[in-house]
């Protein structure tokens, strides 16, 4: 395969994660691995982590770590397991003033990774239905109604930080008063019925 075409490849590939791409990804586009250094030294290729590469020219976009993240996920056949949640989630749809300080990705309950994932990354096994995910730009994330039902769940996450998120959801229209009803009513916690009468009473 010819250089010009293997570039317009990769690009491609590249353009749909804001610039990142995997070893796998550029292997599939026709480069050879013994070459990655060469393309690295060259100043044509950056690499991020392990197995995970940037195109240098490729302009830096809004959460390009996202991405990164979300490659790091990546199974066996290439594809990304992971889907962010919780306070990342709400961060993501602006849904409180929450800034986490670590991403929190929801993977599959079958997940494994050789490697032990780093201090900065929580990770949470649920198997998600694909109506509880939406896509970004080279990453995905939980919707607002889901993100919403693992947050009522997680107990670590405090009562006003939850009643934020539900009072912003409402006002956006991200959510409904019909599905926190119906949320309270499948839940059936203490916690949910005393955050709901707050968030209603406003």
């Amino acid at each position: 395969m010819k250089s010009s075409e293997m570039e317009r490849s990769l690009y491609q590939t590249a353009s749909l994660q804001q610039g990142y791409f995997t070893s796998r990804q550029a292997k599939e586009a026709g480069y050879s691995e013994s070459r990655f250094s060469y393309h690295v030294k060259g100043g044509r290729w950056i690499r991020e982590g392990r197995g995970i590469y940037r195109l240098a020219n490729y302009p830096i976009e809004d959460r390009a770590d996202l991405v990164y993240w979300s490659l790091w996920s990546c199974n066996r056949s290439g594809e990304p397991q992971g889907v962010f949640s919780h306070q990342t989630a709400l961060a993501i749809h602006d849904l409180s003033d929450v800034m986490p300080a670590s991403y929190h990705l929801t993977v599959p309950k079958q997940f494994r990774r050789f490697h032990k994932p780093p201090k900065n990354l929580r990770l949470h096994f649920n198997d998600l239905q694909d109506q509880d995910v939406s896509e970004f730009e080279g990453y995905r994330v939980t919707t607002p109604e889901r993100t919403i039902y693992d947050i009522f769940l997680d107990k670590t996450i405090s009562d006003d930080i939850v009643i934020q998120a539900l009072s912003d959801g409402l006002q956006k229209g991200a959510i409904s008063l019909g599905f926190l009803k119906r949320l309270a009513e499948e839940l059936h916690s203490e916690r949910v019925k005393r955050i709901m009468n707050m968030v209603t009473k406003r």
